[in-house]
């Protein structure tokens, strides 16, 4: 239906970011964006620590950008996300939910009771007796706080979705090679591996753009601060010193592994599927020298992702600081695309 969408509201480690559109037909176009900072250790890596912290920054949020609603679709993740293939009995929709704990309980590290499941079919199964796709499960309580926070704020949660999915909409290409979307958080890396817009891989890993600048700041010896001042300028180049170069190496190098390890188990899988381009977004995939080192080691390629494309009439927001707010938007973008 045309007209306003829900607020895509993305709730990061360091800021929250929200964008809101307008939808007509099939396009969408960009109406009003904002983020602002958190204070450390008030969310890590997607679990609430200071709900109070967060609502006050939202309050504030809105406040300041004098968003038109405070209807949102909210984005999760957690170190504990499960997304995995696999078939299930081919039931209708409202039956599958009902049957969907007693038919994955097997396959979850965490009790079905303490977690919030989807499935996210990849077929059409006809009168086939399985349907194929991924199944979802998310720590319950972890979910649930997120949630509360944002409702003390005074906003009303239209919907949750996986971080993944919204980044998967708002800076896929759709075309035949298999792209991986990497978005560098700063205590967490999505991954969503994709033909065509569909995903055959998500992986939520436990790594991000704080863990580089502790690695940095150790292996030199010197304050995070410093750690932090010489990841942002010089990145992969250094800073002309043989030892910050080896230090910057080592520090993105459990990245790099487990990225690697992540497109080996793809390739091995009963898929066989080969990633052939990485697409990067996310505030900490801007170091300097990140996405040459990343192609270098991983062979494949890798550019950055245009989380904006699908967006229309963004002219005015360019000239408001959106070019700089982009690169970690893909999924507060995402979010808005294709709400209900």
């Amino acid at each position: 239906m045309a007209g306003a969408t829900p607020i895509g509201l993305d709730i990061g480690s360091s800021s929250i970011r929200a964008v809101e559109v307008r939808r007509t037909k099939d396009e969408y176009s960009l109406i009003n964006f904002g983020q602002f900072p958190l204070e450390t250790g008030t969310v890590v890596a997607g679990v609430v620590q200071n709900p109070v912290g967060l609502t006050s920054a939202l309050k504030q949020l809105w406040a300041a950008s004098k968003f038109g609603s405070k209807r949102v679709n909210l984005a999760v993740t957690n170190p504990q996300l499960v997304v995995r293939e696999t078939s299930i009995a081919n039931l209708p929709a409202n039956q599958r939910r009902q049957a969907l704990p007693f038919q994955v309980k097997e396959q979850l590290p965490l009790a079905v009771e303490r977690s919030l499941l989807d499935f996210y079919p990849l077929e059409q199964p006809g009168d086939d007796q399985t349907v194929r796709g991924l199944l979802i499960a998310m720590p319950k309580e972890a979910v649930l706080d997120l949630v509360h926070a944002v409702q003390k704020a005074g906003l009303k949660v239209n919907g949750v979705d996986l971080a993944t999915f919204a980044m998967l909409r708002s800076a896929s290409r759709l075309d035949t090679q298999v792209e991986a979307l990497v978005d560098i958080g700063a205590n967490i890396t999505s991954v969503v591996v994709h033909a065509d817009g569909e995903p055959m891989f998500v992986r939520t890993l436990p790594r991000g753009g704080s863990e580089i600048t502790d690695n940095i700041a150790t292996r030199l010896g010197v304050s995070t601060i410093e750690a932090e001042s010489l990841k942002c300028r010089f990145g992969m180049h250094g800073d002309g010193n043989p030892d910050t170069v080896a230090a910057l190496v080592d520090a993105v190098r459990p990245l790099v592994s487990e990225l690697r390890s992540s497109f080996a188990y793809l390739a091995s899988g009963e898929r066989q599927k080969q990633v052939s381009r990485i697409a990067l977004c996310g505030g900490s995939a801007l170091m300097p020298g990140l996405a040459a080192h990343l192609q270098e080691q991983l062979g494949v390629a890798v550019m950055y992702a245009d989380s904006a494309a699908r967006l229309r009439d963004t002219r005015k927001a360019r000239e408001q600081g959106f070019d700089s707010f982009v690169p970690s938007a893909a999924v507060s973008i995402g979010l808005t695309l294709g709400a209900a």
